[in-house]
């Protein structure tokens, strides 16, 4: 009996128990079984300060961002990453995406030297305000597994949320905190949480979108329905109305059909979400901090188990 007990095939089967326990221990406590509940309410979020880097990519890439603000801040400050648009409907490439780590929250003045050793960091500084009400939720942030559940239950249950309300809620926050990955979704002063670079794209397709309209006579049917869907593209003021983030979808969805006489582009929008992450106020002004460094080049956001 002692013979069998140390055979190869008993201690195939001990270690192979051991794994199956200790990957069930670990599931367990990620959370991924978790229930995720949905809901709008106040806004958990207050008024912010934050240092970040913007880029156009693929979501599944922003790791490295996340990994880069986690470097350049002091242990202990959350980490926010903001999510602009849909990557169904948009390419990777040009889905666009900030990613830093929060400076500032309420009332509470920034630390000066922190927010130099960002700025000579090649990070830029923005602030969001706080808000009423928001499409939120939360889970757990532990280790890999909470990658896979943002990714394959949160934001199906948040854009299943919306559109079943036809809520008009953007863009996507993720706020990494105390243990706690907090999803937020403005349903008012969306604008204001648009950072400067994404007017700055959305300003460029607009011109590139208006050159082809005025030079490409097959393309006029597909313009005037994008310009009829779109709505209005984001102004440099940050007024306080509910604005759709539609026109870079739209543009960005006639520019990949260019070839395509037959086809005509309808402009996208934050009311009819379809996401697919393969990779995932009403008191107070919003103020842009202004740069006293020249920025850097902006670098290639999930945390950094991924």
């Amino acid at each position: 009996m002692p013979d069998d007990w140390l055979s190869p095939s008993a201690v195939l089967v001990l270690f192979l128990g051991l794994f199956i326990l200790t990957l069930a221990g670990r599931v367990l406590y990620s959370g991924l079984l978790a229930d995720v509940t949905v809901q709008t309410c106040f806004s958990p979020l207050k008024k912010i300060t934050f240092a970040y880097r913007f880029k156009e990519g693929a979501y599944k890439s922003s790791g490295q961002l996340f990994e880069e603000a986690r470097c350049a801040a002091p242990t202990g400050l959350s980490r926010i990453g903001v999510f602009y648009d849909d990557p169904k409907k948009i390419p990777g490439p040009l889905c666009r995406h900030a990613v830093g780590c929060i400076l500032s929250e309420g009332e509470n003045q920034v630390d000066e030297e922190l927010l130099k050793r960002c700025r000579a960091s090649g990070f830029n500084v923005f602030s969001f305000p706080e808000i009423t009400h928001v499409v939120t939720t939360s889970i757990p942030h532990r280790a890999f597994f909470s990658s896979i559940l943002r990714v394959r239950r949160v934001y199906p249950q948040l854009e299943q949320y919306i559109k079943e309300r036809k809520l008009c809620a953007h863009p996507f926050l993720e706020i990494y905190k105390d243990g706690q990955i907090q999803f937020i979704v403005p349903l008012a002063r969306q604008v204001d949480f648009y950072v400067p670079e994404v007017r700055q794209v959305e300003r460029r397709l607009s011109e590139q979108e208006e050159s082809h309209s005025d030079t490409d006579i097959s393309g006029a049917d597909s313009n005037s329905e994008c310009s009829s869907e779109s709505g209005l593209l984001l102004s440099d003021s940050r007024d306080t109305s509910p604005v759709e983030s539609s026109v870079h979808s739209a543009l960005v969805r006639d520019r990949g059909r260019a070839d395509d006489k037959g086809g005509s582009s309808r402009g996208s929008s934050f009311k009819d979400l379809d996401w697919d992450w393969t990779a995932g106020r009403q008191d107070g002004d919003a103020k842009q901090e202004s740069l006293d460094v020249p920025a850097q080049e902006l670098l290639g956001v999930v945390e950094g188990e991924e």
